[in-house]
């Protein structure tokens, strides 16, 4: 690949950098919040975003034009030493060479997006029911899908030299969804493997890989887990930079932020080193967002790099195992095996993501759902399957589900709920026995995750109970049926007759008055 760099020194703070900062700091000493946790934490969740339940994240960047293993390609094609499944190393050196002649950087060219439509995109999401979208501003790959003043690295000025963020966001707005941007940044600063004789060992590629730190050469450099050096100071100011510039140029509803502000599970934020930088991005974007007409803005945050109070805490692919007060966001892909798009994906079933989507929501969260574009810009057909199928679910249940909040109890049932960072994958089906509730003023929902056998169920939950325990039930309907629907209630619950054939394909929502 033939790149036009910039005379400047690619290992220097980029010159525009400290006017930023300049005027970041201004914004953030005007108020009302101050970049302290106390200040902070004084934060309110905007309304829309309880209400809201179902988000789409869109996984689209670089990584898409090699399709292999999952969006962690870039890194993984630098790594050479061995591990579990596909050998990303290898399979490279096997297609396009090694790695000292065709580097991550060469597949920019070949990422051309020539069939993005961001209007199809934004009506496909409308007719899946989404409430907000949120694509990948910057992967950890270091290719801002963004028109980004502080890099020549985007996607404004290579590949599809295209703004996807702006076009995207404007086609999402105009269907009335609110916009969200991911950042993944913080991360760059460790993703990338150096060997002397790699392409990203050079310092005039540093716009994209990041500066070669000494500490990337070494032997267990790909071990981020057991140790991950601090970014230093440059690295920090020009993250802030950039993701305040997100905020400047595309007012999002919502920033979600991945691992890399914090460097593991167990980092507390007062004892984080980056913590002072997320407090200035917070104080930053909640006091932009505060001058504007409307919601203050979102924040998305992994672990324990954020107070509770002071944002909105999201797992990955995980769940909780009962209601959580505050609000709080699952995000998980369509598929199981990547983030990105891949050849031969493993996809999970509308049915089981629709599942989740009832059993979150019931515990106060809600699910941001992946999907992941091809290198030329047209979504798969099996991920608009399966959204238009949740899609479809929404259009009969959706009540059950917008604008509710949850009961006194999330639901009842023998299936276990797993818990833990990326811990879905021990997940077990659930079964009729299995029952969630929502509600929505006076009406109590009772959601069925899979249809009886013998065409009637018992809820345990609303059996008849003495004093003020006991609620009061007037009529059972059951969503998307014109079937009247024949039910008892006596001091073991109340139990419901169903009609004989099902209102939908999964998850039959029992409308309690």
């Amino acid at each position: 690949m033939t790149v036009r760099l910039s005379a400047a020194d690619p290992l220097a703070p980029h010159p525009k950098v400290p006017a930023a900062l300049e005027q970041i700091d201004q914004v953030v000493s005007d108020g009302p919040f101050a970049p302290t946790w106390d200040s902070l934490e004084e934060y309110e969740i905007p309304q829309w975003y309880k209400d809201a339940k179902f988000g789409i994240f869109i996984h689209w960047g670089v990584y898409s034009v090699p399709a292999f293993g999952s969006e962690w390609y870039p890194r993984q094609m630098y790594i050479d030493t061995k591990r579990r499944g596909d050998n990303f190393f290898e399979h490279h050196i096997a297609t396009y060479g090694p790695q000292s002649k065709f580097g991550y950087k060469d597949f920019i060219p070949k990422f051309k997006a020539e069939k993005f439509d961001p209007h199809a995109w934004a009506d496909l999401f409308q007719q899946a029911g989404a409430k907000y979208v949120v694509p990948v501003a910057e992967h950890h790959d270091g290719f801002p899908m963004y028109d980004c003043s502080f890099t020549e690295w985007d996607a404004t000025e290579m590949g599809p030299k295209r703004d996807i963020i702006g076009e995207l966001g404007s086609a999402i707005r105009d269907r009335g969804m609110r916009l969200g941007l991911s950042s993944h940044r913080a991360f760059n600063w460790k993703y990338y493997v150096r060997r002397p004789d790699f392409d990203n060992a050079d310092p005039k590629y540093a716009g994209l890989y990041g500066r070669p730190m000494p500490f990337l050469f070494k032997e267990d450099a790909a071990d981020y887990q057991s140790r991950f050096e601090p970014q230093d100071k440059q690295f920090k100011e020009d993250w802030l930079a950039r993701t305040c510039e997100i905020v400047d140029k595309y007012d999002p509803d919502l920033v979600w932020f991945d691992f890399g502000i914090t460097a593991n599970h167990d980092t507390h934020f007062s004892d984080n080193h980056y913590s002072p930088y997320l407090q200035r991005f917070a104080a930053y974007y909640y006091n932009a967002t505060a001058k504007r007409q409307g919601d203050l803005g979102i924040i998305n945050y992994k672990w324990q790099a954020f107070p509770e109070g002071a944002a909105v805490l999201d797992l990955e692919r995980s769940k909780m195992d009962a209601i959580r007060v505050p609000f709080w966001q699952t995000d998980t892909a369509i598929s199981s095996s990547s983030w990105g798009y891949t050849e031969n994906q493993k996809y999970k079933s509308a049915g089981r993501l629709v599942d989740d989507l009832v059993d979150i929501v019931s515990k106060n969260g809600c699910l941001l759902l992946n999907v992941g574009p091809r290198a030329d810009g047209t979504i798969p057909e099996k991920d608009r399957e399966i959204l238009l199928s949740i899609g479809q679910w929404l259009q009969i249940n959706g009540e059950a589900i917008y604008g509710t909040t949850y009961w006194k109890s999330f639901g009842e049932g023998p299936t276990k709920t797993t818990t833990g960072h990326l811990a879905e994958h021990k997940d077990q089906p659930f079964t009729a026995k299995d029952i969630r509730f929502t509600r929505k003023g006076d009406t109590l929902y009772a959601i069925l995750l899979d249809w009886p056998e013998s065409n009637q169920i018992s809820i345990q939950s609303l059996a008849e109970q003495a004093g003020d325990e006991s609620i009061d039930v007037h009529s059972v309907k059951l969503l998307g049926s014109q079937d009247e629907i024949k039910w008892r209630r006596d001091a073991s619950g109340l139990h419901v007759n169903l009609p004989a054939k099902e209102p939908c394909e999964f998850a039959y929502v029992l409308k309690i008055d």
